[in-house]
């Protein structure tokens, strides 16, 4: 008999205000299925705001590898591209490579704040087989939790707690009585929080309304936050030429930064440039951007996305995890025959001045005798929030009305 195998993947972000990048090769490979998944999802919604976290999708994929077997398992590791038991190398060299990657993410030496949890939420009584239970723990540091699915309600409410919390409040709720029933067995959630302030700041005096150029085709007035300073910036293009422009605008930690990318003509479509980007192309960018004192003017948002990742996911070849008939979850459990039922995202951004009160002591801006060159993201952007010394991808989404 085959069960329902829910697995809910929720994602919480604070971001009070924005690449440096370097390259371990696997976290480049996970980040790259987080986006090759985002762009699936933009796919579909070309003028959404559509906002996800690759590493939150990575970790996810990475736990179900660990319970697949079979032809579902070999699904997972080639659209992936790695295996979390490291075949080719030592039995547990990329599980090591993984846990120092989550261990770095999560380092105080960020200075800002980001948190990842991982959690299996499991059926009161329900035998797993230990080996999967072990690494999990060991890999992602994903804890198991006892709930009681015969009581959709207070399941729920169980998950949504443990939610709230690791996110602190940001996403109060991501999975509903609807979602489990009695038939259920497990729930896997994978949260991620980020709160980051500006290394230099937006002052509060200086928002002002401004024009925003909506991807459907409306001019809306939202508050924009403006700022001379010196930034990384840079202007490169697709293999077809459509050209773009780049900008860095760091956290105050320095490890974190956030990555716009914006058509250079307000004629090319966001839709046009999207699917170029990878982790070599953002790679390539902090190569060509060079350090210049800019007018920076970005949109102050607030962006939350709720999706569905199993259309996305059986678009890139995982299609058997979600089939009752097909499933193969036989390292989770061997009594009974599990399958995927629904793979939820949420996720929620706030980009500010910074998050904190203004100072009491104010200055002038300087500005330069030759007028400095413009930033302005006035119309749809992409964006990144990237964890420096890792490349790791924290979030990533395209705004297309602030």
């Amino acid at each position: 008999m085959n069960w329902h195998f829910p697995l809910l993947f929720l994602l919480g972000t604070l971001i009070s205000v924005c690449s440096q990048f370097s390259f371990y090769p696997l976290e480049e490979l996970s980040s790259d299925v987080g986006i090759q998944v985002f762009n699936q999802i933009v796919k579909a919604k070309p003028q959404d705001n559509v906002v996800v976290s690759p590493h939150g999708i990575a970790s996810v994929l990475g736990v179900l590898q660990l319970g697949a077997d079979g032809k579902t398992k070999k699904q997972l590791t080639t659209m992936m591209r790695y295996s979390v038991n490291g075949i080719g190398s030592t039995p547990k060299g990329v599980g090591k490579a993984l846990k120092k990657i989550n261990r770095l993410i999560v380092s105080k030496k960020n200075k800002d704040i980001v948190t990842i949890a991982n959690a299996v939420f499991a059926k009161s009584g329900f035998k797993m087989e230990v080996p999967f239970v072990t690494r999990n723990k060991e890999v992602f540091q994903c804890s198991v939790k006892s709930v009681d699915f015969e009581d959709p309600n207070a399941a729920c409410d169980s998950i949504n707690q443990w939610v709230k919390n690791e996110t602190r409040g940001m996403i109060d709720q991501v999975v509903a009585p609807d979602d489990v029933d009695g038939l259920t067995r497990l729930v896997l959630v994978n949260a991620v929080y980020f709160k980051g302030l500006w290394k230099s700041r937006f002052r509060p005096e200086n928002t002002k309304k401004r024009p925003f150029y909506g991807a459907d085709g409306k001019t809306y007035q939202v508050p924009m936050l403006s700022q001379l300073s010196i930034f990384r910036c840079g202007t490169t293009s697709t293999p077809n030429e459509l050209w773009y422009n780049i900008i860095e605008l760091p956290y105050h930690g320095e490890m974190i930064s956030m990555l716009i990318a914006l058509p250079t003509e307000s004629t090319t479509p966001l839709s046009a440039i999207i699917p170029h980007i990878s982790t070599k192309t953002i790679g390539s960018w902090m190569t060509t951007m060079v350090a210049k004192r800019v007018q920076v003017i970005l949109p102050k948002f607030t962006a939350v996305a709720e999706t569905d990742l199993k259309d996305p996911l059986k678009a890139l070849g995982i299609t058997d995890m979600f089939d009752e008939s097909k499933a193969n979850f036989a390292k989770i459990t061997r009594t009974e025959g599990l399958h995927v039922s629904h793979v939820l995202q949420k996720t929620k951004i706030e980009v500010s001045e910074d998050g904190t009160k203004a100072s009491a002591a104010t200055t002038a801006i300087l500005i330069a005798r030759s007028s400095p060159p413009w930033f302005i993201v006035d119309r749809p952007f992409v964006f990144f929030i990237r964890h420096n010394p890792t490349g790791t991808i924290l979030f990533m989404g395209q705004i297309n009305k602030p």
